[in-house]
C-alpha cells in the first residue's frame, strides 16, 4: 500500500479544538498587493514527474554561509531561509534537488486552511518522493509556528524523516509534535503563502485537500551569501 504523506487525524482534531483552524488572515506584501485582493495566474495542473534521473545530493551546505530558497509560483514568490545548522541532511537534500530542477513545475497538492500548505510531490497525490530519504530529528521544543517550513513524512516513519514534500505553516502555532524535520522559515512573501492558502476550495475537509485552481511552482532557486560574521 502506498504511503500518503499527511498529518494524523488526531493531530488535526486537536488543532481544531485548540483553535488552530481559524479564518485565513490576509496580509499585504510585496508581490502584487494584499493576499485578499491579489489573484493567482491561471496555469495548467502539474503533471506527474519522472524521477528516474534524480541524483541523491551528498554534499552538505557550508556552515559559514546563509542559504535561501526562492520559490516562484503562479500565485507569487516567497523565500525560505534554510536552517542548515538544525537540519544539515534535510537542507542539503532540498538544495540539491532544487539545483537539479526537481521542484520546477511541481504543485501544491494539499491546502489545510488555518494550518498548512503542502507541496513538492512529483506524483501530485501525496504519495511521491525523490526515491530516497534523509533524517534530521528536530529538537523536542520545536514550535511549528507561522512561516516555519518543515518536511512531510509517512505516519509510521521515524521522527525527522524527509523526502521531497514540504509544508509551510499558516497557523500561529500548528500544535504539531516534534516529528517533522525543519527546513527553515519564510523570510519574505508570507502574503504569497496566505494567497496560496486562500486557494482552498469551499468544501475543503479539515485534513486539507487540493486547491480549487492549480498552484504550481515555476522554479525553486537556491542562493547563498557569506555570513556577516565571516
Amino acid at each position: 500500500m502506498r504511503s500518503r504523506y499527511a498529518f494524523p487525524a488526531a493531530i488535526l482534531a486537536a488543532a481544531a479544538i485548540a483553535g488552530i483552524v481559524v479564518l485565513i488572515a490576509q496580509s499585504g506584501g510585496d508581490d502584487g498587493g494584499s493576499g485578499e485582493t491579489a489573484s493567482c495566474k491561471e496555469v495548467p495542473a502539474a503533471a506527474p514527474k519522472d524521477i528516474s534521473d534524480v541524483e541523491r545530493p551528498r554534499q552538505r551546505l557550508a556552515g559559514n554561509r546563509t542559504y535561501t530558497a526562492t520559490v516562484t509560483t503562479n500565485c507569487g514568490t516567497f523565500a525560505i531561509e534554510l536552517d542548515a545548522e538544525e537540519s544539515p541532511r534535510t537542507t542539503a537534500s532540498f538544495a540539491g534537488l532544487a539545483r537539479q530542477g526537481f521542484y520546477d513545475e511541481l504543485g501544491f497538492h494539499r491546502i489545510a486552511p488555518g494550518f498548512v500548505i503542502q507541496g513538492g510531490d512529483p506524483k501530485g497525490d501525496g504519495t511521491g518522493g525523490p526515491g530516497y530519504k534523509t533524517r534530521d530529528v528536530p529538537p523536542d521544543d520545536v514550535v511549528y509556528s507561522e512561516g516555519v517550513v518543515a518536511m512531510a513524512k509517512g505516519g509510521q516513519e521515524p521522527a525527522g524523516t524527509a523526502g521531497s514534500q514540504f509544508f509551510v505553516v499558516t497557523a500561529p502555532d500548528a500544535g504539531l509534535p516534534a516529528d517533522y524535520a525543519v527546513l527553515g522559515k519564510v523570510v519574505r512573501g508570507i502574503d504569497v503563502v496566505k494567497r496560496i492558502e486562500a486557494q482552498a476550495g469551499p468544501d475543503t475537509p479539515q485534513q486539507g485537500g487540493p486547491p480549487q485552481d492549480p498552484v504550481v511552482m515555476q522554479s525553486v532557486k537556491i542562493s547563498e551569501e557569506a555570513n556577516a560574521s565571516q
